[in-house]
């Protein structure tokens, strides 16, 4: 549960990984106390890939964004304006780091329960939700996305059948127009579009 919420205690591991998706090298610092801090996680590889062929632009907003690959990735592929957040500061620190590591001019990172620090609207929310921190946080980042949606605003998610994607599903369409873009593994790539 640490890597969610605080992890000030624990002691720094600063490594570099290099990540190879969608036909081009990344680098990116990692540390102790982030999420896949030695490598690209699977449901963050396919969430990635299931969604380069969907047309993105105005302004992103990346909910959990760990380290910064969502945003740092996109960034190199779809012209358009990111911002991350997460309630992790150490994961705040490295992304903004590998936002300059990889020479992304149009992203920014800083911190936030949720929503808590956000007050404005995007045109997409990308989120690949932290399952371990329980039910009411994912339920709070993915049902609530609508309120920082433009109209006709897009949310992706993440997340694997057996971690409710069915239920979820159910529970998105009273808000959301749901698809299914990309399934991988267990794995489900969710488009919600504003009703």
């Amino acid at each position: 549960m640490g890597q969610y919420f605080s992890n000030e205690e624990l002691a720094s591991n600063l490594k570099t990984i290099k990540v190879n998706i969608l036909d081009n090298d990344y680098y990116f610092y990692t540390d102790n106390g982030v999420f896949s801090k030695s490598k690209l996680d699977f449901g963050t590889r396919t969430l990635l890939e299931s969604i380069s062929n969907e047309n993105i632009f105005g302004k992103v907003l990346d909910v959990g964004c760990g380290y910064g690959v969502i945003s740092v990735i996109l960034s190199k592929k779809k012209d358009a304006f990111y911002e991350g957040i997460d309630v992790n500061k150490r994961a705040i620190h490295l992304a903004n780091m590998n936002a300059k590591l990889n020479k992304c001019h149009n992203v920014t990172f800083y911190e936030s329960n949720t929503y808590s620090n956000v007050n404005k609207k995007y045109n997409f929310i990308i989120t690949n939700p932290p399952i371990r921190a329980g039910k009411d946080v994912v339920y709070d980042i993915v049902m609530n996305a609508r309120n920082y949606l433009e109209k006709d605003g897009v949310l992706y998610i993440v997340i694997r059948k057996e971690q409710g994607a069915k239920s979820m599903m159910r529970d998105l369409e009273e808000y959301y127009n749901i698809d299914i873009i990309g399934r991988k593994k267990g794995f489900f790539v969710i488009k919600c579009i504003l009703h």
